[in-house]
């Protein structure tokens, strides 16, 4: 038997039998990186509690109206964009760890310029800065964490990167409730300071190194990540070199995963998951929760659940069937979330937003109760479904799927791709409502989900088990 037999008789669940690698510090490595994410979700999550607190506020404390209040929320979307280009710049020039420690530059800037506001130009400079450093932090972390781990693991710790994401913004929602917006941006300083320390002292990628000819630096790297090299394979000479030219978009391992990777960002977003989360505190109110404070936890903690239930099942059940699930999952909530909207609608002159959640007849309340209690359902149900698929595996799959003389620039348009579309289905997604009525805009997301699960069955490779250099190989031919 062939070596090349041999390789594909193996069961994809990691190197080759008996040599895959045991090594602890690629967890704590991980960890360090993955407060980055930590990061950047409660820089998304400070905006919900700090909002209501900046609009009560007194003089001399800057004081936000209802336009600024939005734009304290969006400019998150535009700064994390920039980011993004910025962050497929340092990654391939500074490296992966450098660029992690250069993010929480902006980060601690940010909240410290938050912090110390007064008046609501420093507010929005503040959430810019922060809205960058988002950005470098939702493409490198990816990066580095996928680059470091061995394939038993990094479906798992990939998927990490979205937990803490989710985790951070649980924590923004539930520091919210006791600290009002000056001291809970001072805790936002807490996880990329903590990031700093850790990341001193880890290493850089073993790949990074390879494309800077630092052969030793690399072992040296694998063997406190892994605790050995058993399982490593290195990157064919080609992979060493850097630089893009768009000459190289004719080459089916580039153009292949640059369009696998760019659909699935703007799937993760089409879904309308915004749109969801922008309903989630009106939803619960109409379903008779007094504190809309403790709908935006129960949002959180299902996502946080979820997340964590598909980084532990990643490695098994595979990126491709849960992304099949998770969509399916959307299509149905979304499709009941189109049903309560239609039920509520009132008459067809009627485009408040507001009356979008009122009953259409007089009836009883307990009747609109019940048909909140539809919505408040479909909603949990789409938050589960999200968080078990669309949420992180597109993030997972940008950091497996491009080849390394690529990577910093695939990435990049990959994260611009996302929070360009973020910001536009923010933005828009009203006067959508406006134009289809609610229903019709929810039937349309319920659409792009059904699109999105297609796209997942037809196109989309199953990298579960497999070297960076296999998924590599898969897509040039190999």
């Amino acid at each position: 038997m062939t070596p090349e037999d041999q390789e594909e008789a193996q069961p994809l669940l990691g190197p080759p039998s008996g040599s895959t690698p045991r090594g602890r510090r690629v967890f704590l490595a991980a960890f360090a990186a993955a407060l980055g994410p930590l990061s950047f979700g409660f820089a998304l999550g400070y905006s919900s509690p700090a909002i209501p607190s900046l609009q009560r506020a007194a003089p001399p404390a800057p004081r936000l109206d209802d336009s600024a209040a939005s734009w304290f929320g969006a400019i998150v979307t535009l700064g994390a964009a920039a980011g993004g280009v910025l962050g497929g710049w340092l990654v391939d020039c500074a490296g992966r760890k450098l660029s992690l420690l250069l993010c929480t530059v902006p980060f601690v800037a940010g909240f410290a310029v938050i912090t110390a506001a007064q008046d609501v130009w420093m507010l929005l400079g503040g959430r810019l800065l922060t809205g960058l450093a988002c950005g470098v932090a939702s493409l490198v972390a990816p990066v580095y964490i996928s680059e470091i781990a061995y394939p038993a693991v990094r479906g798992m710790l990939g998927s990490c990167v979205q937990l803490m994401v989710v985790t951070g913004i649980l924590l923004a929602y539930l520091a919210g409730w006791v600290l009002e917006w000056r001291w809970l941006a001072v805790l936002g300083c807490v996880p990329p300071s903590l990031m700093l320390l850790l990341m001193c002292w880890m290493p850089e990628t073993p790949r990074f190194l390879l494309t800077r000819h630092r052969h030793q630096e690399a072992v040296a790297a694998l063997r406190f990540l892994w605790g050995s090299e058993q399982g490593w394979e290195e990157p064919p000479v080609g992979e060493h070199q850097q630089g893009f030219h768009l000459a190289l978009l004719r080459q089916p391992g580039v153009y292949k995963p640059f369009v696998i990777g760019i659909s699935l960002m703007a799937f993760q977003q089409l879904s309308g998951v915004n749109a969801v989360m922008f309903y989630a505190e009106t939803i619960f109110e109409k379903a008779k929760f007094k504190d809309s404070g403790l709908a935006s936890v129960i949002v959180g903690v299902i996502q946080v659940l979820f997340t964590a239930v598909a980084a532990l099942i990643m490695d098994r059940a595979g990126r491709r069937p849960l992304l099949v699930l998770s969509g399916v999952v959307m299509v149905f909530s979304t499709s009941a979330f189109g049903a309560y909207f239609k039920l509520t609608e009132g008459g067809p002159s009627n485009s408040s937003h507001v009356a979008f959640l009122a009953p259409v007849y007089t009836e009883p309340i307990d009747t609109s109760v019940g048909l909140a209690w539809l919505a408040v359902g479909s909603m949990c149900l789409f938050i589960a479904g999200f968080a078990m698929g669309w949420g992180p595996i597109p993030w997972l799959l940008m950091s497996e799927i491009f080849p390394l003389h690529v990577k910093g620039v695939a990435t990049g348009v990959c994260v611009l791709t996302n929070w360009l579309m973020a910001f536009l289905v923010t933005k828009e997604f009203s006067n959508l409502m406006d134009v289809l009525r609610p229903y019709g805009a929810f039937w349309l997301t319920s659409a792009f989900c059904i699109l999105g699960v297609l796209f997942s069955l037809f196109c989309v490779p199953e990298t579960k088990g497999k070297t960076l250099e296999q998924i590599t190989a898969h897509f040039e031919g190999r």
